[in-house]
């Protein structure tokens, strides 16, 4: 039993005494009541007087004990009401009388869903669901998937304008980091890939939602979003165990892809009849044919009419069809329909218009509803006690769309709304500012990829009004994650591999930045995402800028006290991208341009408050040093941190923060042959990589246990363990890595004498360093498998 069935039967027992149906406030006194509310706090709630919401209250329960043969006050309201409608039920279990919510959301498609069923039955891998807007679309695919005993259902809804839908790459990386908790790949092919390779173990629903934005006139996929036919001809492979559908408005005319399409038409009469009928509007009225036969059907349109003829004309259906039939102005499609209602709506009520057209601004993508919050944002010439009654007036005219507190637009109502603010471009402007002001201050810590998807929408906010400086920062605005940093939000998506929307993101603002500062600081998080991907040439590049940037910033600086952040700031990214240019040229193996780099680090850094820059080099030159000279001992450094991390656990080191580090030290251990030290550091690297899901660092660790097993002989264990790591970097398209975790696995399997398996494993390390064009890296594999070729002749 729940509220709403409350207010479904109070509002029959009125309305046969009064021939009225329930008010807004007499709706909330009876579901604060039956919750247990006050009446100074439903006052409250609904924005009006305590001693009002007591005058309403006492007349309801006048009304009732009349209706119901016993006295009935506010405190025993809940367990009358209880009895009362028990015992409806137990005369008349079928009755129609009552419908919840949820079930007159959809009526009407018993055929329809039988006929999904028969196709799915075929093993036809997609349908397209094709009807006219607000017919119904969307909520018979998401009642047939939810029918479907999934898994899981995933969902994806194309935005209504071209230039804003989100790609495939972008789509499938959300998918499988958020809904299935894989890693992504960073190349689109691995990506697709990996979610094929799910799809065939396990039985999931998936929606696309609203493809035509995304279609040509044609109906094939336009020109930006080609990508789209890879995604479809995985689910359309028979050996996926899914179940796919979309919805559009146009056919989908794709030759090479299997699929089917169904034609959904409008609800039938008796359908409609069921609906208004739900809303006390009396449907033995004859007007209700005619009305269904103008607008075929539709289900959307059902909605709305009901609402303006329950709302504006008293639940009295010949009233509105007298006064609107003859009238030329009313149009017979869902779009006219809604500008009329948009129209009508701004004659009677000027708030809830104005609030209707800003909820436009939203994008519904991913974050497809929104919380009750984000619509107070955009209330801020309302007073407050008027809010709440603002959103109401839009519910009850079906132009907002409600689900447990969280609110949308139906697509063809947001577009309506979003046309009509763009018209007055103050309010534009001033819409998407709110959003974007609430979204940001709605994230405080970043627990969870939502979050970060959240606190990074109201980067598409600023983009709308072309405001990219703050746009940019919100990509650099700082929080605390998951993992105890203080990060930007930037850095965070790229820790948690949302990689594809942030270099989207980037990429669109970056060239109208003028402020020194964030562009620069947008090009360093970029450099370390194309290293990650193996696009090392552009991760120089972004580098390269950012260190320009900055030296010619800092000389720009007359040094004094009140200037010394700024100095402060652009040296620390000035090291910060040296440091990343030694990395890079290691991963390289230019070991000589590598150590000049980080000389020029701890030249700058050393004995400064960028001292820890100066340490980090210092490892990444031990490194170096390791590689070209292993029978000398380790530098002074090494043992130093080691003794920090492992004996005195200092918390500065001993940190996942200091990870990426760990494991470099370990590769120092182990080329000066100090197995035990390089075995202790890197299972504490693994440990903390771990726990904060930093994939590239725990897979970098493997590699080196497997070479310890090597060294130790146990090359079964050191395979599996060069095994593990090559699948973990695979899984997020690390190539660089990859390529490293192949040479390492080839020269176990070399040791092991298992040649043939070694020549492959050299053969994918040449060529993923040559996809990377780091030719010394692919001399110095040729130079390993041929001196082992000579062995084996």
């Amino acid at each position: 039993m729940d509220v709403e069935s409350v207010v479904a039967l109070v509002n029959k027992e009125v309305y046969r005494q009064t021939q009225k149906h329930l008010t807004d406030l007499q709706q909330t006194v009876i579901m604060e009541v039956w919750r247990g509310q006050k009446y100074l706090e439903i006052a409250d709630e609904y924005g009006c007087t305590e001693g009002h919401a007591k005058d309403t209250g006492s007349l309801l329960w006048k009304l009732l004990s009349k209706a119901w043969g016993k006295k009935v006050t506010k405190s025993n309201f809940r367990s009358l009401s209880k009895l009362q409608l028990e015992s409806f039920n137990n005369l008349a279990e079928d009755s129609t009388d009552l419908i919840i919510t949820q079930d007159r959301n959809f009526l009407g498609r018993q055929k329809a869903i039988a006929i999904l069923q028969d196709l799915v039955t075929q093993n036809n891998k997609i349908i397209v669901i094709q009807g006219e807007g607000g017919i119904g679309k969307t909520t018979l695919a998401q009642q047939f998937l939810a029918s479907q005993d999934f898994e899981l259902v995933l969902e994806v809804l194309m935005a209504k304008e071209t230039e804003n839908i989100i790609s495939v790459a972008s789509v499938l990386e959300e998918w499988l980091e958020r809904d299935l908790k894989e890693d992504s790949g960073k190349e689109f092919g691995v990506t697709l890939a990996r979610f094929k390779r799910y799809l065939e173990q396990h039985r999931i629903g998936i929606l696309i939602d609203n493809l035509e934005p995304a279609l040509d006139k044609d109906g094939r996929l336009i020109g930006g979003h080609r990508n789209y036919i890879e995604l479809l001809r995985i689910l359309a492979d028979t050996k996926v165990k899914s179940t796919t559908i979309i919805t559009s408005r146009d056919r989908l005319c794709e030759a090479e892809i299997n699929l089917e399409h169904y034609r959904l038409s409008g609800l039938d009469l008796a359908a409609w009849q069921e609906y208004f009928e739900a809303s006390q509007i009396n449907i033995n009225n004859p007007a209700i044919i005619p009305i269904h036969q103008t607008y075929g059907g539709n289900a959307k349109a059902m909605g709305i009419l009901c609402g303006i003829i329950r709302e504006d004309y008293d639940g009295d259906i010949q009233e509105y069809w007298q006064e609107n039939c003859h009238d030329p102005l009313v149009e017979t499609d869902l779009k006219n329909l809604v500008a009329s209602q948009f129209n009508r709506l701004q004659q009677l009520d000027p708030q809830a218009y104005i609030l209707l057209c800003r909820l436009g601004c939203y994008r519904y993508q991913d974050i497809p509803k929104v919380s009750q919050s984000g619509l107070f944002c955009l209330l801020w010439d309302v007073e407050k006690s008027k809010q709440r009654r603002t959103i109401k007036s839009l519910r009850n005219r079906s132009l907002l769309e409600c689900d447990r507190g969280e609110y949308w637009l139906h697509p063809v109502i947001r577009g309506e709304a979003k046309l009509r603010l763009e018209k007055s471009p103050e309010q534009w402007q001033q819409a998407n500012h709110q959003i974007a002001i609430f979204l940001t201050e709605s994230v405080d810590k970043i627990d969870r990829i939502q979050d970060a998807l959240t606190a990074l929408e109201a980067y598409y906010h600023y983009t709308a009004i072309s405001d990219y400086s703050a746009a940019a920062k919100v990509i650099l605005h700082g929080r605390e994650n998951q993992w105890g940093q203080f990060l930007t939000l930037g850095t965070t998506l790229y820790r948690l591999g949302i990689i594809q929307p942030l270099l989207t993101a980037i990429d669109r603002v970056i060239e109208k930045i003028e402020h020194d500062r964030h562009r620069s600081e947008l090009n360093n998080i970029l450099g370390d995402l194309y290293w990650t991907t193996g696009e090392i040439d552009r991760a120089i590049s972004c580098q390269q800028k950012t260190l320009a940037t900055s030296k010619n910033c800092r000389q720009l600086i007359t040094p004094s006290q009140e200037n010394r952040h700024d100095l402060y700031y652009w040296r620390m990214l000035e090291v910060d991208s040296l440091l990343s240019l030694g990395l890079y040229n290691i991963d390289l193996w230019e070991l000589a341009t590598a150590a000049d780099l980080l000389h020029q680090v701890i030249d700058l850094a050393h004995n400064t408050k960028h001292h820890s820059w100066s340490e980090k080099a210092a490892l990444g030159l031990a490194l170096i040093n390791s590689h070209l000279n292993t029978a000398n001992a380790p530098d002074t450094i090494v043992t130093r941190l080691y003794r920090l991390i492992v004996e005195l656990e200092d918390k500065a080191y001993n940190t996942g923060r200091f990870a990426y580090f760990m494991q470099i030290l370990g590769q120092i251990f182990f080329n000066h042959q100090q197995i035990e030290p390089a075995g202790v550091i890197w299972k504490r690297a693994i440990a903390f990589s771990q726990e904060s899901h930093y994939t590239q660092i725990e897979a970098k660790s493997l590699i080196g246990l497997g070479n310890i097993e090597r060294y130790n002989a146990n090359c079964d264990l050191a395979n599996l363990y060069h095994q593990q790591a090559a699948e973990l970097l695979d899984k997020i398209g690390a190539k660089c890595d990859l390529a490293e975790a192949y040479f390492q696995w080839g020269i176990t399997l070399q040791k092991s004498d298992r040649i043939i398996e070694s020549k492959n494993c050299m053969a994918k390390a040449i060529a993923l360093f040559q996809q990377i064009d780091a030719p010394k890296q692919v001399e110095r594999v040729r130079r390993l498998r041929d001196e082992g070729k000579k062995a084996w002749e």
